[in-house]
């Protein structure tokens, strides 16, 4: 067999050409994505679920819908059971991240519990539209709510029984709003309902009732009217400023010893972080990062 060696040469060449081509392209398709901070790009998946405070709703549901957006392999659900049972939820790990509107109990906190303020909110002090008083000191509410007064003539309104509308036992917003008031265990409720909306449509429906409500659920609603307390009216700068008396924080409760997952652990950085304040802000709470 003859042996052609330029032909040969010129076959191992080409070949080495190609190799080197396909190494640098191959090279190339196997670098990792970055991310604008130089780090991997992570491809998020699972599910993140969430359970607590009804007054949370707004803000739960507007970081949450940013949230999925971002990352669509992603879900994030929310049970609006109340403070405590949220609370509970997270102990027992029924839930990744508990949502209250109050702060967290000792016991709960010597329970291996971590509480995040997330946003501020003002409870503000609602009555019907129709009603004539403008505003209340933290006494007179007090008052109200303990039965001692019980005909709006005594506080420059029309004569007409009030009728207290609250929330249940358990609930952050009833335990906010008599912890400031100073009321604990003392209101004489005409209705006791288990959600922040039930309040407010329970006060829509009567010109005699006053409550209490979430300012990022009672703002802008039809029907109603927030009262200002000691001439300061309930607002995102009142909160913040600390000027509104009756104030209380929305809190992300997490687990002490037990690792949140990937996707759980994005979400709860996402929403404690600056990037979420303007949506905070949309949903009507005042954001602290």
């Amino acid at each position: 067999m003859k042996f052609n060696l330029k032909k040969t040469m010129s076959v191992l060449a080409a070949s080495a050409v190609l190799a080197l081509s396909l190494a640098g392209c191959g090279g190339e398709a196997q670098q990792p994505a970055e991310s604008s901070e130089g780090g991997e790009a992570a491809v998020l998946s699972g599910a993140v679920s969430t359970n607590g405070s009804t007054s949370m709703e707004k803000v739960i549901g507007v970081l949450s819908e940013q949230f999925m957006a971002d990352n669509s392999g992603v879900t994030v659900t929310y049970d609006p059971t109340g403070s405590g049972t949220g609370i509970e939820a997270v102990a027992n790990g029924s839930c990744d991240i508990g949502l209250s509107s109050r702060a967290l109990k000792a016991e709960e906190e010597a329970n291996g519990l971590t509480a995040t303020v997330v946003a501020l909110d003002g409870i503000a002090v609602i009555v019907n539209e129709a009603c004539p008083v403008e505003d209340l000191s933290l006494e007179q509410i007090a008052s109200i709510f303990t039965g001692e007064v019980t005909d709006w003539s005594e506080l420059g309104g029309e004569a007409g029984v009030i009728a207290c509308i609250g929330r249940e036992a358990g609930s952050g917003t009833r335990d906010g709003f008599e912890s400031i008031t100073k009321t604990e265990d003392a209101c004489v409720l005409s209705q006791e309902l288990t959600s922040t909306g039930a309040v407010i449509e329970a006060v829509k429906s009567n010109p005699n009732a006053i409550g209490y409500a979430s300012l990022s659920s009672a703002e802008g609603q039809e029907g109603i009217k927030l009262v200002t307390v000691g001439g300061v009216a309930c607002t995102e700068e009142t909160v913040l400023d600390g000027s509104y008396a009756i104030q209380r924080p929305f809190v992300m409760v997490t687990k002490g010893g037990t690792a949140l997952s990937e996707a759980a652990q994005a979400f709860f950085d996402f929403a404690t972080s600056s990037a979420a304040n303007d949506l905070i802000r949309t949903a009507g709470a005042v954001p602290v990062a």
